[in-house]
């Protein structure tokens, strides 16, 4: 565990950008989901880089709060699960299925996701995905409809799969991920986590994927395309050299590569 967790907090919070109240309420949760999707990338370039990853607390603080680097799931999920238990919630780990552009239904489960609990209320939260998924809480509730500005959300509930998550896309209802109330310990994703690592099969292995959210859209990376989602449509570049890619990642990920 890290030596002190009052001052780690500080840097957590300043890392985020978040400088509200430290009280364990339903709005500071929502915040600091905000907060969080706002500064910390989604990316897998050690994964690329082939860096074996450690899900230990110490070394994704270094990663992501010292070194100011992102990560994926169960790195972003694990750490923040850590900074909400630090602030007073009663933090539950889960395993999830990820549906959302699976080729090959029904997919494993290698997704990270958090049950916290707010206001004697439990709540789904996620800052490890790539793709558009809820800015704030989700209450766990079956059918209750959460409208997220121009994006709109519930959870559903499956016999064998359990809560679903869904995204309301063309007046029909998606499913992006799955999960089962089953807590899972911190050495429960290992196994996940390397397979996603070191399978050929991963798409974590294939090509860059980098992703946060603005206050006015996205930014994201698919291998060398850099795509800047606003209001007013998208801007597509491909950097021309290494030096211009790095710099397109320090400039619009804050991301600067060891």
């Amino acid at each position: 565990m890290l030596a002190n967790n009052i001052d780690d907090v500080t840097r957590y919070l300043e890392r985020i950008n978040y400088n509200g109240s430290g009280k364990p309420t339903v709005a500071t949760l929502s915040k600091l989901q905000e907060c969080h999707l706002h500064t910390v990338p989604y990316e897998n370039f050690d994964i690329l880089n082939k860096q074996p990853l450690s899900l230990e607390i110490p070394a994704l603080f270094d990663k992501i709060v010292i070194r100011q680097r992102g990560g994926y799931c169960f790195e972003l999920n694990a750490l923040f699960g850590w900074l909400l238990e630090q602030l007073g919630y009663n933090v539950t780990n889960y395993f999830a299925r990820f549906w959302r552009d699976e080729p090959n239904p029904p997919p494993m489960r290698r997704h990270h996701v958090l049950q916290v609990e707010a206001e004697g209320k439990f709540f789904l939260c996620d800052v490890g995905v790539g793709g558009i998924v809820p800015r704030w809480p989700i209450q766990i509730v079956q059918d209750l409809v959460h409208e997220q500005g121009n994006e709109t959300y519930k959870l559903d509930k499956d016999p064998y799969y359990g809560w679903m998550l869904c995204e309301l896309k063309n007046e029909q209802w998606h499913p992006i991920y799955s999960f089962t109330e089953e807590p899972q310990l911190a050495k429960d994703y290992i196994m996940a986590s390397f397979w996603c690592e070191n399978a050929p099969e991963s798409i974590f292995t294939r090509d860059a994927m980098v992703a946060i959210r603005t206050e006015k859209g996205r930014k994201s990376v698919a291998g060398n395309e850099f795509r800047i989602f606003t209001q007013d449509g998208v801007e597509e570049f491909s950097p021309n050299t290494p030096e211009e890619y790095n710099e397109a990642l320090r400039k619009h990920f804050g991301i600067v590569l060891d």
